[in-house]
């Protein structure tokens, strides 16, 4: 094997890593499951790469074989320059900061039990120092009840803020949604049922912000952004997941 083989293999046993070890923490999604695949595709390749080439030789002496292989080549050129896109887009949404202070809306994540969970006590955390900081702004906790959680998301993330001080009267419960798009929907109307503008602040994590800025505007909402800190570990995973979930987004609906 040579070296600049033995230099791909271990940089592919790298990245098969990076998408196994959080499978210790969480576990697996979509985007894990894509970035095993295809970690263990192209370890597959490096190691069988003489018959490999042998095997693109032999399709690309038929005209069938050309067809597929001009097919797989522009699908692949596609996805690697769509992915770029997308990442390009969701580093550009991380942050984005109004000129004045507007309605804050949390977006939920899992809750074990009563107690929410690493990732939603993140979100938390920024949602504190940003209500803390604009004492006159109102929250709303976005969030139904999974499988798995004793109370509603709504109701763990209020009780979380309420136990670092922030008052019952800033906190607006939102506790029927299940996924993003209804997180947005729904936190819409309770806007409206308190007569607040059609602005909000999202909070939730850098990778999903973008997502939630395009969900945001489907409702007639201007947002902005602020993100939490995500585990190292896991942005891999959940930035790989989020791709799908935007082509999903973009093409499907």
């Amino acid at each position: 094997m040579s070296h600049l083989r033995i230099v791909l293999l271990v940089i592919e046993i790298i990245l098969l890593a990076v998408f196994v070890i959080p499978l210790f923490v969480q576990s697996l999604n979509a985007g894990g499951v894509a970035g095993i695949l295809i970690s263990l595709l192209l370890i597959a390749v490096t190691v069988f790469w003489k018959s490999f080439v042998q095997l693109l030789g032999n399709l690309w002496e038929h005209v069938s074989g050309k067809i597929i292989l001009s097919i797989l080549a522009v699908v692949i050129a596609f996805s690697v320059c769509f992915a770029g896109y997308l990442s390009v887009r969701m580093a550009m949404a991380v942050k984005n900061l109004p000129e004045r202070p507007c309605t804050v809306v949390v977006l939920g994540c899992k809750v074990k039990g009563d107690v929410p969970s690493l990732m939603l006590k993140r979100r938390l955390e920024a949602a504190y120092a940003y209500l803390e900081t604009n004492p006159e702004v109102k929250c709303i906790v976005s969030g139904g009840q999974g499988p798995g959680e004793n109370i509603s998301e709504a109701e763990a993330m209020r009780t979380y803020l309420m136990e670092k001080g922030i008052a019952e009267e800033r906190l607006l419960l939102e506790d029927k949604s299940g996924n993003t798009e209804e997180n947005l929907a729904f936190s819409r109307t309770v806007l409206e049922e308190n007569g607040l503008p059609y602005e909000v602040l999202i909070v939730t994590d850098g990778f999903h912000q973008y997502r939630a800025s395009l969900l945001a505007e489907e409702q007639g909402l201007v947002s902005y952004s602020v993100s939490c800190n995500t585990q190292d570990i896991l942005i891999p995973t959940y930035w790989v997941r989020e791709w799908f979930a935007l082509a999903k987004e973009i093409f499907l609906t």
